[in-house]
């Protein structure tokens, strides 16, 4: 009966030192895309009092470029990241 658990043990502990090694990278991701959204945030409600023709209209259609762009160029993403491997793709995707 031993033997029966040391697998489910040694699961569980590569389990809990995955998690020790991303939980802080994937944190460090989501405080960084929270900043960044804040911030463009911030800055629709500045640069409206700034430039009088910067309008939502104007803001939305730069947010709309923003999503395309980044909708279009993550899928060959995606595709190159089976070659890549994916500590060096999250590299690429938090340094640009």
């Amino acid at each position: 009966m031993e033997n029966a658990t040391a697998p489910d043990a040694a699961l569980d502990r590569a389990r809990r030192k995955a998690y020790w090694r991303l939980l802080p990278l994937l944190f460090l991701c989501y405080v960084i895309a929270y900043v960044d959204r804040a911030n463009v945030a911030i800055a629709k409600l500045t640069m409206a009092n700034d430039l009088p023709g910067f309008d939502s209209a104007v803001f939305g259609f730069g947010a709309g470029l923003f999503f395309w762009g980044y909708f279009l160029l993550e899928i060959p993403g995606s595709l190159l990241v089976e070659k890549w491997s994916a500590r060096k793709w999250i590299c690429r995707i938090m340094v640009t």
